[in-house]
Formats: C-alpha cells, structure tokens, sequence
C-alpha cells in the first residue's frame, strides 16, 4: 500500500535497522536447518487468501447438523418410527405429504394435546413424534432441499397450533425437576440417556427458532405476519415474567453449579445463541439501528459501512520467518556491488524491490517462545507493497496512491488535548474544554485544528455519557427518562439481576472447551450430551467418538463466543453503561486471559481442523445410503481448506477482546502482563483479512508499552497496522507519549468507570430504594389529616400521658406561632 503512513514506516525501517544483519550470526548448520524447512513449507508458503465471508451463521445445513452430536445418529429412525405408529392409528394408509393442510393442522393438535398426559415415556413418545415433524418429515423426502421445504412448512404448523409455549411450559417442568437433578448429581458418569427428554424439547425449539430466524421470498403474508408476531414474543417477558433467553441463561448457570450435570449445555447455548440473534437482530442489522440511533440524535451519518470495508480488504502477508530474512540479507549482499546512482532514481529502486524495505532480524522478540524457527514462511503480498508494472516512473506511480481502507476519526477529547498543548507551548496559559479560540496560535496549528475537526468522529455513546451526567447533576428538573422498551432494553432488565454469574457460567464452559485446556478432575463436564451408555470397543468406534467430542467442544466455542459479541455489541447500541456493565463482569471473571489462553495454540490446525464426518450430518445422512465408514475416511475429513465455525469462533473471541479493552489503559495493561504479543503475532499467520484486522487492532493498542526494542524487530507488524488499522490522526500509538497511559491512574480508571455504571444502575432499574428527598410531597391539609396510621399498643395506652407533657404543660407562644 503506497498510503504517506506506510512510506514512513518504510522510511523507518531503512533509516532505523538498515545496518544490522542476521545471517552472519548463525551458524552453518543452522542456516542449512533454515534452508530445509523453507523448502518444507514452500508449498503451503504460497497459499492464497482464506475464501471465507464472515455472516451471523452458517449456511442452513451447517447450522442444522451441528445441533446433533454423532452418538444421537440412531434417534433420527426412532422419531420416525414414533411418529408412524401414531400416524397410522389415525391416518392409516396416507403419508404426510399427501394431507391437506386441514388435516395436517388436526393431526399437529391432536399431537400436542396428547403431550399432556402424566406419563413420562408416553410424553416421550409424543415428543419425539413432533420432533420428527420438525425435521421436515424426511422419510417421505428424496433429497434435502425437500427436507428443507418440509421443514419449515411444519415448523409455521407447529407455530400456528401454539407448539411453542407448550414446549416452554415443558421445559420448565424439566429444568425445575428435583429428582431427575438429584439423580444426575449421583451418578458417577452422566449419558446421553440422562438428556433425553431436555434433548428432544431443546431440539424442537431450536429448530423452530433457526427456521423462523430466516426469512424467505416464498413465505405468504399468513406466515410473514406470524413470524412477526413469533419474534415480538420471543424477545417480551412473557415466560415467567422474562425473556425466554433469561430463562435459557438460568439453565446455563444451574449446570454450572452442580446442580444439573445432565443438561445437554451445547443445545441449550446453541438455542441461546439463536434466540439472542434472533430478537436483537445479527451485524448487518446492528450496523442499520445504529445508522438510525445517530439520525434521531442528529449526528452525521457513518463514514462508511464497516462490514462492507472488511469484506473488501485483503489479508497481508504474515510476519516473515528467519529463512525469509537470511535470503533477503544475501540479496543486500549483492546489492552493495552495485554502481552509485541518482537519489530519485535510488527511491524508485527501492519502491520496486520488497527486500529493501524489510526489517533484517528475526522479528520474534527474544523472550517469545515460539522463537524456534517453526514459523512457516510466506511471501510478500507483491501487490501490496509494489506497484503492478515497472515500466512507469515512479512519479506517475506516486500519483495514484491507493485509499486508506478507513477514514481516520478524530475524538473531541484528542482535539481538546491538542489545543491545550498548543496553547501552553506558544502561550503560556489554557482554556479548560475551549475547542473554539485559537487567538495568539500560529497558523500552522490553525490548520491543524481545521483537520482535526474536519474528521471529529461523535460516537451514539459519548452523547449517552453525557445525557447520563446531566440526569445525575439535575434528577429534578431533568425530568423522567423515555426509555424505549427494545428488546435489548427488555433482555438487559431481565439479566441485570443475576449477571455477573451468567458471565462467570459462560466462562466456566468456555475453559472447559477449549482445545489447550487440560483434563481436571475439579472442571465441569460438558460431554454430557455427547458420551453414550456404553463406551466404544472398537479402533473405529473410539475414532468416531473423538471426531465427535471435538466438534462438540468446537460447536459449545462457536455458541459462547457469538453471544458474548452480540451482547456486548447490541448493549452498547442501547446504552454504553448497559455494555460497560456486562464488560467490566467480563473481566473480573478474568475473560482476557482466558481468551489468550485460547489463542496460545496452534491456531493454523484449529482453524484447519477436520473434526466432522460429513456423511453422519443431518440432512445428509436421513436421505441417502450412509456408505460403510472405515478409518482412512474418518482421518481424511472434508475437502475444505479452513473449518468455518473455528475461524468464526476465533474472530468472535478476537472482537470481544477488542471491545473489553477499546479505550480502557487498565485492560490494555493486562494484554500487556499476559505478554500476548507473541501469541497475537502467531494469529497473524491465517491468511482472513477480518481476522488479520482484529489482531492488529490489539497489537495496535498495546505498541506503545512494548518498548523501543519490539518496534525495531517488527517492523513489518507496524507496517501492516499503519496499511490496515483505522487512523487516529494525533494518536501516538507507536511511541508511548500518551498522557493517558500513566500507570498509576490505572485502578482510578477501573474504579470511576463502576461507580458511574452503578449511578446508572440505581437511577434507571433500582425503584425500591428510591431517596426520599426527591419523592413527590403530599401538601393538602386535607389528605395528610385524613390518612390513617397505626399507632403502637403502648402509645394507645399512655396517650394521657403524652397528652399532659407534649401539649398541655408546654406553654404556647401565639405571636411566634403567626409569625
């Protein structure tokens, strides 16, 4: 990229570590070892950008076959079966498909009033027989856009017929049974038998909540008016006085507990992650309510789409390895040789050539400990750096500069930093907050505050910060706040309560999902719904069982990571604290660790992970001949380069992490604690600009404390921020001359931004402890006398008493009294 930012960069590293070489350094058998792993990894050197487009979720037949584990196979067939065998008694000699929708209707009614018989395996049974209707009645299917088209015509039956609150209802008889809980607790190993009848409510609801997310160009106005109406429910209080998504947090929490070790927690986060996509809405909608929050609060309209501007960006090439740098200092070697030549001719050389401008160390910093030279090499993005023909001179080149991605932003904090320090250099004296006068300042600085307020950047919640203070400073005459019931806002107000532990339970899970934790006696287990009765005896049975565990751990990150995104993100949108709040939580529940603990892996296999049988995923397996399964096809895989819900999950943990520490010196510290540089750096090996971006933006914010010794040895991160990162135009990222960053006003930090969420907590939600002084005062004479009060017993039976020393022996001073 030829942007003025990566020509200084480049300008940097010529003048600042041209001289230093590494390959004389290491030994021969060292530079032949460097030599062998290039042509190693040369081919996988050369591959090309990751063809992955990041969405709210899947494609349909991903996101339907991942609510299955491997070991529940054999239930498909069952569903059918209790379906036909009450299907016949009733309808006997017709398939499904053949009824009128009349027909179908009755049948569904008749289904669900069966389900509230008293016996347990007779409600099973009936479970199970609507289930299968929710699975779009495959047996009658040939192929799976059949199943598909099947699948929702039934789902919008059930929706019609009030499936849905009579499965809720069930739900909660389930969750709230002691005996099945006490049961689970003392068994010794939890099944897949422990989970049926969670397992089959879960997946009817989760099927209905998936289809009826999506809309189709197909769906009547009948059906559009019900999904509607099914989306306002969703996100109401309407079960037991909350969302549904608070009740399914309530699940999380007593799994996490102890309490309930058989509840199948994947299907349940998989159903939350659902259920809060759904009501909120997904990134692309985000991006739309914010568009409109900043109309109604009369800001200017977004710079630019940032979803459409990462899909277009390409990912740069990864930070090179030692081989890299050993080939680049022999080709300086036989550049000294060559003749003098003109300086404008020289730049052009330079321009031409990628080697002249990268750094000439091993850009792993000495205490990393991935420094063992395994860093596989890629080359130069040569598109990036030069331009496509070497024929034009490099004034005509310099002409047509590449755009920056994004348009820098200014806050109205940096410009009033700006002038203060202007005015105390030229001047001698400030102006607090003035951002308006610039008597006495040169003209340069004229200048550069008309470009500093040209790009001034006002975001929806610094306008909230500051209504906030203004409802504290005056509660009076502030008068009452409107506050849109959003979904957000009703969600909020149902967790609020109990919301540092549902942040505590997803945490819980999530460490005992990921791939670098360590089996603990002490850690829960979240295999419930995976494990079978009986353990595998054979080579291609255990095989199959590990596939099958790995994706389970793989589907519980992808869950957790987007709902903790979503909510961060919508909270945010609704009102900053709210997202604060939820936040701060995060990080006393030591989210940051744990999600570098995530990334301290090798984050090239998880993303390339195979851990999927794709002939055992549903639809796939219910309409055709399952082929015998041997070892060699469980070890191969699919044929796809990455798997889709890992790097998912990966981008989701990496823009969390950048939402929990955007802004925050005291978080930005921690990444600095936990050295996460060279773990961050190891990421930046997965060819996914989107990834890539969120990566740097960490790196970014951290440079600054990394000291002047990282800087030179990686050089080429930098390069790649100034290329990729939005630019602040007075942030002083690089060099570490902020003076917000004193490490001392670090706990301060902490401490106002909870005391401030707290204020907001109390005045908007906390109506029981209202203070006194500020509640409305009774002045009619009239009411206060006729208002009855209870007297105390004792009072009645002394009131001659009182009588005679509060009124009768004190004298009564009229004139005062008129006075």
């Amino acid at each position: 990229m030829e942007a003025p930012g990566s020509l200084i960069v480049n300008n940097k590293i010529r003048t600042g570590v041209g001289g230093i070489s590494t390959g004389s350094s290491l030994p021969g058998k060292g530079r032949e070892y460097i030599r062998n792993q290039r042509k190693d990894s040369e081919g996988y050197s050369e591959s090309p950008d990751l063809e992955f487009v990041y969405a709210d979720a899947d494609r349909w037949t991903a996101e339907l076959s991942e609510l299955y584990s491997y070991t529940e196979s054999p239930e498909f067939q069952l569903n059918k079966k209790c379906f036909d065998e009450d299907f016949q008694i009733h309808v006997p000699d017709k398939k499904w498909i053949e009824l009128d929708v009349f027909q179908q209707r009755t049948h569904t009614m008749r289904l669900l009033d069966a389900l509230e018989v008293t016996a347990r395996e007779k409600r099973l049974k009936v479970g199970r027989a609507l289930l299968y209707l929710a699975q779009g009645t495959f047996g009658e299917c040939s192929c799976e856009a059949e199943v598909q088209t099947w699948q929702r015509h039934n789902i919008f039956l059930l929706l019609e017929t009030g499936a849905f609150n009579a499965f809720v209802e069930l739900l909660n008889m389930e969750v709230e049974n002691s005996a099945a809980c006490s049961n689970a607790v003392r068994k010794p190993a939890i099944s897949l038998a422990d989970s049926t009848d969670l397992r089959v409510l879960l997946n009817i609801m989760y099927l209905m909540v998936e289809v009826l997310r999506g809309e189709d160009e197909s769906d009547t106005e009948e059906w559009k008016s019900m999904r509607q109406t099914f989306h306002a429910e969703l996100g109401s209080p309407l079960y037991n006085n909350e969302p549904f998504a608070v009740m399914l947090f309530g699940m999380v929490t007593k799994f996490c507990s102890g309490h309930a070790p058989h509840f199948p927690m994947k299907k349940v986060l998989l159903l939350l992650w659902k259920t809060v996509l759904f009501t909120l809405g997904g990134f692309e909608e985000l991006q739309r309510k914010k568009a409109e929050k900043r109309e109604i609060l009369g800001l200017p309209p977004l710079p630019e789409d940032s979803i459409k501007v990462i899909r277009n960006m390409r990912a740069a090439s990864p930070p090179a390895s030692a081989s890299d740098l050993i080939e680049q200092q022999q080709r300086r070697g036989r550049r000294e040789h060559k003749a003098l030549m003109k300086q404008d001719n020289l730049d052009a050389f330079n321009e031409r050539d990628p080697y002249k401008t990268d750094d000439s160390r091993d850009e792993e910093e000495e205490n990393d400990e991935d420094n063992s030279l395994e860093a596989e090499p890629f080359p130069l993005e040569q598109e990036e750096i030069m331009p496509p023909a070497v024929t034009q001179s490099a004034v005509d080149r310099l002409a047509f500069p590449k755009g920056l991605p994004w348009a820098p932003k200014v806050r109205e904090k940096d410009i009033e930093i700006f002038l203060e320090s202007s005015r105390s250099k030229f001047i001698g004296y400030t102006l607090g907050r003035d951002t308006v006068t610039v008597v006495g300042l040169p003209r340069p600085i004229h200048e550069s505050i008309h470009t500093l307020k040209l790009h001034k950047y006002t975001s929806i919640a610094e306008i909230q910060v500051r209504q906030e203070e203004e409802f504290l400073k005056c509660p009076l005459s502030g008068g009452e706040e409107e506050v849109d019931q959003v979904p957000a806002e009703i969600l909020y107000q149902g967790l609020l309560p109990s919301l540092p532990q549902y942040m505590i339970a997803l945490l819980k899970i999530l460490l005992a999902a990921a791939p670098t934790s360590k089996a603990k006696t002490d850690s829960i287990n979240i295999l419930a719904d995976v494990l079978p009765e009986e353990m595998p005896t054979t080579v291609l049975q255990s095989m199959k069982l590990g596939v099958d565990v790995n994706r389970h751990k793989e589907i519980i990150v992808k869950a957790i990571s987007a709902v903790l995104l979503l909510l961060l993100k919508h909270f945010k949108l609704n009102h900053i604290y709210q997202m604060e709040y939820m936040a701060q939580h995060l990080v006393f529940a030591n989210c940051i660790p744990l999600i570098l603990k995530f990334f301290n892996q090798n984050i090239m296999s998880y993303i390339t992970a195979k851990n999927s049988i794709s002939v055992l995923d549903y639809p796939y397996c219910v309409v055709h001949e399952l082929p015998e399964l041997t070892a060699e096809s469980l070890e191969a895989g699919d044929n796809n380069r990455f798997c889709w819900r890992n790097l998912f999950s990966c981008i989701n943990l990496l823009r969390t992490l950048n939402k929990l520490t955007k802004w925050k010196h005291s978080r930005t510290m921690m990444l600095v604690v936990f050295k996460s540089a060279p773990i961050l750096k190891r990421a930046l090996k997965v060819k996914q600009a989107m990834m890539q971006l969120y990566v740097l933006k960490l790196l970014k914010v951290q440079t600054k404390y990394l000291g002047r010794q990282w800087r030179k040895s990686n050089m080429k991160t930098m390069s790649a921020i100034y290329q990729k990162v939005r630019h602040r135009l007075n942030d002083d990222w690089a060099y570490g001359n902020d003076l917000d960053a004193r490490p001392w006003d670090f706990q301060a930090e902490e401490c106002a931004l909870r005391a401030n969420i707290e204020r907001f907590n109390f005045r908007r939600y906390d109506h029981s402890h209202k203070n006194p002084d500020f509640l409305p005062v009774d002045n009619c004479l009239q009411s206060v006398l006729g208002q009855h009060v209870e007297l105390p017993e004792d009072f009645q039976m002394n009131y001659d008493l009182w009588l005679e020393r509060e009124v009768f022996s004190k004298p009564i001073c009229w004139e005062e009294l008129l006075q």
